[in-house]
């Protein structure tokens, strides 16, 4: 597997890759997530392939700064842009200021709740959180008491990681704690040593994304708890690592590397002024320690 390299700088670009065959802009969420990280890397990876100029752009998790960033590369000149929104509500603005400039908008892994989009990229989030409550039932013989760590407020990741989830759980394990953890691994490890004080008994955590589920870990393991089974999302390489050596005992795999590369290869078909679809799913799997 690719091991993921943390970058900490605030603005990623990438130097011009072919001259005159078209620009894109890259607008993602952070790259203080190893997930969004992989993605920004899929994206590059297909822009060089095809022989486009990619700009890439962090957000910091600020809608403002998202704004800000989408405005410069209007102003820049670009063909396409593909944005992984900060928040489903706020990036309206964004796409907003696109639509006026005519800039055609694909939406990767989060969708938008408002403004025109031309095609959204992203996996299945409800089935991803089935599969998660589905394999949480099955582990625990349909009783047992969850925690549920839920990601930032607004965004479709974390809304529809949630439904799936309950739906899949629903008359059948009981949700004793629910609690944003802004798919931040500090606050999963704050948020679950709270928790953990206030519940005595927890037999389950699910987290919408990897980090929660990792911060959430390290809780569990300062309380002295056992026999606790955590499910992450995203498959991460760290997520990956944990399942491997006995610490998260699964994560729902994404493919951030396909959704960025996917992510170019619409843009592409775009400017060509081919028909794409408006919504292209990515494949989902449960990676558990076999």
């Amino acid at each position: 597997m690719k091991k993921i390299f943390i970058m900490s700088a605030l603005i990623f670009g990438l130097f011009t890759v072919s001259q005159g065959a078209g620009k894109i802009g890259l607008v993602v969420s952070t790259q203080d997530n190893p997930f969004f990280v992989t993605l920004k890397e899929g994206a590059e990876e297909k822009a060089k392939e095809l022989g486009y100029d990619l700009v890439v752009l962090d957000s910091q998790n600020d809608p403002s700064k998202e704004l800000g960033n989408v405005e410069d590369l209007l102003v820049k000149g670009i063909d396409v842009l593909l944005i992984n929104p900060t928040d489903s509500d706020a990036v309206g603005a964004a796409i907003k200021a696109a639509n006026r400039a005519k800039v055609p908008v694909v939406t990767l892994d989060r969708g938008a709740n408002s403004g025109k989009i031309t095609s959204h990229v992203a996996s299945d989030n409800i089935a991803g959180g089935f599969l998660a409550g589905e394999f949480l039932e099955k582990e625990l013989n349909g009783k047992g008491k969850i925690v549920e760590l839920e990601g930032i407020p607004g965004t479709t990741a974390a809304r529809d990681r949630g439904k799936g989830f309950n739906d899949a759980i629903s008359g059948k394990l009981d949700v004793v704690a629910r609690q944003t953890a802004d798919f931040d691994r500090t606050k999963g490890l704050t948020v679950m040593e709270n928790i953990l004080q206030a519940q005595p008994e927890v037999n389950g955590i699910f987290a919408h994304n990897d980090e929660m589920a990792l911060g959430a870990l390290k809780a569990v393991e300062s309380s002295g708890r056992k026999n606790i089974i955590i499910i992450g999302f995203d498959a991460t390489s760290d997520a990956i690592k944990s399942v491997k050596d006995g610490g998260i005992t699964g994560t729902v795999a994404q493919k951030p590397l396909k959704i960025g590369s996917m992510g170019v290869e619409i843009a592409d078909k775009i400017m060509k002024k081919e028909k794409v679809d408006a919504n292209i799913p990515v494949e989902l799997e449960l990676i558990i320690k076999n």
